[in-house]
């Protein structure tokens, strides 16, 4: 999986949180920023501060140290292998995280119930699907991600012993679970799967479908 380096004040180079892309940002600190109100005429806004990513060329703003746009903060874009929907929530998610890290930990439960449908579960008790996958063969840091995502989620929709109301830490670190999840069972077999079907004759697939059997 491709390593991620979130965004931070005055951070040289990082993955964008517009774009992705591990590229450089360039600094515009300290700016005052013109501005017209209606009611009380010419002001001023201070201790403001633009980023602007080399390789899409668009801004974040930072107000006294911290980023106001965009949104989503420093969490990661989706894995685009997942299914549309399920990118949907998962932008819906980075777009809430800092306004309500809890909203954003339920839709990313949510996301984990999908993934376990879109892996050929059948998605009506979340625990029992991970269970299913367990009996599959998932992998034990595999099922570690998914229990992590699925009970703290479960205590964003019904609150219990771990408080998420400010946790804002909390929710950037699962969603970087569910990113990992998707590269290893989405992405990863995929990658195997359009190599072997590319490379290998037709005649030796059918060959190793008899051997297999």
């Amino acid at each position: 999986m491709t390593p991620y380096t979130p965004i931070e004040f005055l951070i040289t180079a990082c993955n964008c949180p517009l774009c992705g892309a591990f590229s450089e940002q360039e600094w515009s600190v300290g700016t005052k920023v013109k501005y017209h109100d209606n009611r009380y005429g010419l002001g001023v806004l201070e201790h403001l501060a633009f980023s602007m990513c080399s390789h899409c060329r668009q801004h974040t703003i930072w107000l006294n140290e911290k980023m106001i746009y965009p949104f989503s903060g420093v969490a990661p874009l989706p894995n685009m292998d997942m299914p549309e929907d399920i990118i949907e929530d998962f932008q819906e998610a980075r777009n809430i995280v800092e306004l309500s890290p809890r909203g954003a930990v339920a839709l990313l439960r949510l996301i984990i119930q999908k993934l376990c449908i879109h892996l050929g579960e059948k998605g009506d008790n979340i625990n029992s699907d991970i269970s299913n996958l367990v009996k599959k063969g998932l992998p034990e840091k595999m099922q570690k991600a998914l229990d992590s995502v699925r009970v703290v989620g479960n205590n964003a929709v019904h609150p219990g012993k771990i408080d998420l109301k400010d946790d804002r830490e909390t929710a950037y670190k699962l969603f970087h679970f569910v990113n990992i999840i998707a590269e290893l069972l989405i992405s990863q077999p995929k990658q195997i799967d359009e190599f072997y079907n590319f490379k290998i004759p037709e005649k030796s697939r059918e060959a190793i479908k008899e051997r297999d059997k």
